[in-house]
């Protein structure tokens, strides 16, 4: 009995270890739609998007929502194409901790407040793209192949 079922444990993990490509892929796209639909609502209603600006006190309001969005926007595209993935997190991540500084942290009490907060769980995603990449179905990966860089395996 055990060694049936190590076997059938060893194939179930040779089969998702075959397409582990596959979930990289789902995560920037799904995410990467999701702040792209975001950053183009943003962008199309700037002036109420400056308006929360305002009213979280954040410097050159204007400017300020204009470069969140536009990241957002730009930064949703490029995540679904997987090209300079861990480069846009980067910009990502300073949006999310913006985010969570000015126009969040008021609101949060305790720990589970953090931990539960959708700003947070944004920029663990974005960590996670910045330390691990796009994954082997991207532009990224196509990129580095025509460069001939090669990647730790």
């Amino acid at each position: 009995m055990r060694s049936f079922l190590a076997a059938r444990a060893s194939r179930l993990l040779d089969l998702l270890h075959s397409v582990r490509w596959l979930g990289p892929l789902v995560l920037r796209l799904v995410f990467g739609y999701f702040w792209l639909e975001t950053g183009i609502a943003k962008v199309h209603n700037l002036d109420g998007f400056t308006q929360r600006f305002v009213g979280w006190g954040i410097p050159f309001p204007a400017f300020s929502a204009a470069l969140s969005a536009w990241t957002e926007l730009l930064g949703g595209l490029l995540l679904m194409l997987g090209l300079c993935t861990r480069l846009v997190c980067i910009p990502m991540l300073i949006n999310m901790a913006v985010a969570v500084t000015l126009g969040v942290a008021s609101n949060l009490m305790g720990l589970d407040d953090y931990v539960e907060a959708d700003e947070i769980v944004y920029s663990l995603i974005f960590f996670w793209l910045l330390i691990a990449g796009p994954g082997k179905a991207s532009l990224d990966t196509l990129l580095a192949r025509w460069l001939g860089i090669r990647a730790a395996a």
